[in-house]
């Protein structure tokens, strides 16, 4: 707590949490926590560049520096500012922002589906690299008929040239009878390079088509293929209250401890 700060109704109210008035009741009612400390005095004062901030349990963005946005990326685009080999690339998708944004993690040329883009490092760090623990979900249109066994083996594990592998989640939501497919849904967390494909084609089932319907807490919804949006505040809350968990989990150097898993990687 600082005696010198800004009124923590203020702070959550530039914040976007509530109106002030509406901020003082969340106050008094015990629903906001100061580095993890349960707050309920209106004269409480805060730093709004070092405070940690919760209400409800939900972390409160206070920079209102920080850019978050998710990209629908289509396919064809490469996951990367600026390409060296003259390929289509992110920088498309970001010339309405000012602020220099990047992408956290990355999908191959062939994937579509979600991808965020911001200018936050430490955040980018923890939702990219796989030992944090952070999921995706994808949805992979195969060849063949995807059977119930072999969508037990994805999550029991398949031995790859670098080593065995197992998806946090596998489903199957459809199957054609004539031959004309299978639709998987494949929850992970490995930041292996194209390890979704490489596993589906582990199994016997090449991949045909692969769209990232969600990363961690965010879910792609009806945004377009091509199309951005600004994260709602709910949705940078559940980011940053992940970042937040995770970070507090992991031992240090955790991240290190995997030299094959590195976030930079088309994890798809």
């Amino acid at each position: 707590m600082s005696e010198t700060g800004v009124r923590l109704q203020k702070v959550l109210a530039n914040a976007g949490v509530a109106s002030r008035r509406v901020a003082e009741q969340l106050i008094v009612e015990g629903r906001v926590r100061v580095d993890g400390q349960v707050v309920t005095e209106l004269g409480t004062r805060v730093d709004p560049e070092t405070a940690v901030i919760d209400v409800d349990g939900t972390a409160v963005q206070l920079d209102q520096t920080k850019r978050y946005i998710m990209l629908n990326k289509p396919t064809g685009v490469v996951s990367s500012m600026k390409d060296d080999r003259g390929r289509p690339d992110l920088r498309r998708f970001t010339k309405e922002w000012t602020e220099r944004l990047y992408n956290v993690g990355r999908l191959d040329a062939e994937t579509s589906g979600l991808l965020v883009l911001t200018n936050d490092g430490e955040l980018a760090h923890i939702l990219a690299h796989p030992s944090f623990g952070v999921t995706k979900v994808y949805i992979a249109k195969v060849e063949g008929r995807v059977t119930p066994q072999t969508i037990a083996r994805l999550t029991k594990g398949v031995e790859l040239e670098d080593g065995p592998i197992a998806a946090d989640k596998a489903r199957l939501l459809t199957a054609s009878a004539e031959g004309g497919g299978s639709l998987v849904e494949l929850t992970l967390h490995s930041g292996r390079n194209r390890i979704v494909r490489r596993m589906m084609a582990a199994v016997g089932h090449p991949v045909v088509e692969l769209v990232r319907r969600q990363f961690g807490p965010l879910h792609l919804g009806t945004l377009p293929a091509g199309r951005t949006r600004e994260l709602t505040k709910v949705e940078r809350g559940a980011l940053l209250t992940l970042a937040r968990q995770a970070t507090s989990d992991v031992p240090p150097n955790a991240a290190e401890d995997d030299p094959r898993s590195r976030p930079d990687q088309e994890t798809t």
